[in-house]
């Protein structure tokens, strides 16, 4: 096979082909290796690359895991590497050259799943906001688009599985840092249920349980693949999401039974939602019912309220607090005037004026509120609520950079790109980004599943359905292609 068909390949072809002695893992590596050097200095994905050190390993005795050999990318936030570099978009953490002391449990789940690590892509500075513009490394470039964000805060990892760097990639999302890059990029995205993916051994939880990690693929099987490796509960988890009768990538075998699913394509309260959201949104609904599930207009009314935002952010700036803190402990010192990108030093301030008092009266709303959001599934009958992923399409790059006179305007950029996603990182749902629309201009449009708590299995089985019924993976970004196919 040539590098390619490689790239072609999603990373379950991959493993299977080195799991049949088809291909070595240094071929795969060749291949992505072709890509990163062809492709990285156009779309500034990969910040630090470790080639190097994926061919000793691919040399070497790799484990006997699911994706033994396949190239894989962690995000440069969370997924902490022994030993490498972990800056979180940070100029503070990059001039310091912080390196993580020990691997974090999610990164030796990836190595025992036998991935074959190629690098650390692009973040937003401590994934804040959704684009992929840190002053520490510069915009990544959407590869559907080249003006065009890829979203954040998972934007680096985003584009580089877009492009054909490598098939599959570690992300995180605290607000909708997965789904955002999966649908600005065509990619699938699906953000699990809290607890299922452990923060072990450095934190129980992020963002009062709001983050969480997985990863972004081409495919839903890889998707299911890569969940069935890494949820694996760690000694002293706080959460532990209910495990599955059966294996997620089982999931995927057969059609799901017909299902109950709301279908919320209505603008979010002083927001407006763009005519191709709309379209794709609608365009999904239809699909669904051409397949023969229920779709009907309803949604839970909790989520038209703007009082979870405010909240929200209380959260993530108290987090933000104790973040600097303790990389400054680290360091040494705390960061400089400056250090701190203006929207981070915003949200910084913010959370000093906030107490352990403030702290938990926004926790105290925020887990209100979020019984009355999951309750719409069971007092209603749902079964999945369908949704835009985002209120707008990809922004152009360099529309909401801070000024000095506007430091905040990062922050209300990000506004329209996580009113539909945040709100099921509060209630700790799962919700995936599906690749199910694109713009007469050829730019993907994500729409946004969701389900009840712990229902992965469903989610997977019904977003395996939608792919089979509209495939998705052999639309590539024409823009990169043709530099591909020249690459030697």
């Amino acid at each position: 096979m040539t590098p390619e068909e490689f790239r072609g390949l999603d990373a379950t072809a991959q493993a299977e082909l080195v799991r049949h002695r088809a291909v070595h893992p240094r071929e795969l590596l060749a291949a992505a290796g072709i890509a990163i050097d062809t492709l990285n200095p156009t779309l500034n994905a990969i910040i630090h690359p470790r080639l190097a050190a994926a061919r000793a390993e691919c040399e070497g005795r790799l484990p006997a895991g699911p994706f033994r050999g396949v190239p894989f990318l962690v995000k440069d936030l969370g997924c902490a590497m022994a030993g490498e570099p972990y800056y979180c978009g940070s100029r503070y953490l990059r001039d310091a050259a912080l390196t993580a002391a020990q691997d974090s449990w999610l990164a030796a789940r990836y190595r025992a799943a036998g991935f074959v690590i190629l690098g650390r892509t692009n973040t937003p500075e401590f994934g804040i906001v959704t684009t992929t513009e840190p002053l520490s490394y510069g915009a990544t470039r959407n590869p559907w688009d080249l003006a065009r964000s890829p979203g954040g805060s998972s934007g680096g990892s985003a584009a580089a599985i877009a492009s054909g760097m490598a098939a599959a990639a570690h992300g995180n999302d605290g607000g909708g840092s997965i789904r955002v890059p999966a649908g600005h990029c065509g990619l699938f995205g699906l953000k699990p249920s809290r607890g299922r993916v452990s923060h072990a051994p450095d934190r129980g939880e992020t963002w009062l349980g709001a983050a969480c990690d997985h990863a972004l693929t081409h495919s839903v099987r890889d998707s299911a693949a890569i969940l069935d490796a890494t949820a694996v509960p760690a000694p002293g988890d706080p959460y532990l999401a209910p495990p599955p009768p059966r294996p997620f990538a089982e999931a995927l075998q057969s059609d799901p039974p017909r299902y109950r699913i709301g279908l919320m394509n209505v603008a979010l309260p002083g927001q407006e939602l763009h005519p191709d959201c709309r379209a794709a949104v609608g365009s999904a609904a239809t699909l669904l019912e051409d397949l023969g599930h229920h779709v009907e207009i309803a949604h839970p009314k909790a989520l038209e309220e703007l009082d979870e935002e405010h909240h929200f952010m209380r959260i993530v700036a108290s987090w933000v607090v104790h973040d600097v803190r303790e990389l400054a402990a680290r360091i040494g010192r705390p960061p400089a005037p400056g250090e701190l990108e203006p929207a981070t030093d915003v949200v910084y301030a913010m959370g000093l004026k906030l107490g352990a008092a403030d702290y938990l009266a926004a926790q105290v709303h925020l887990q209100r509120w979020a019984r009355r959001v999951a309750a719409w599934w069971t007092e209603e009958g749902f079964d999945f609520l369908l949704t835009p992923t985002a209120s707008r399409p990809a922004q152009v790059l360099g529309t909401s950079l801070a000024t000095s006179e506007d430091p905040l305007k990062p922050l209300r950029a990000t506004v329209p790109y996580i009113g539909y996603t945040s709100p099921f990182n509060v209630t700790g749902q799962p919700a995936a980004s599906l690749p199910l629309h694109w713009t007469a201009g050829d730019l993907p449009i994500g729409v946004q599943l969701v389900a009840p708590y712990g229902e992965e299995l469903s989610l997977l089985a019904l977003a395996a359905e939608l792919e089979r019924a509209r495939p998705w993976q052999h639309r590539r970004p024409s823009p990169l292609r043709a530099a591909l196919r020249a690459a030697p």
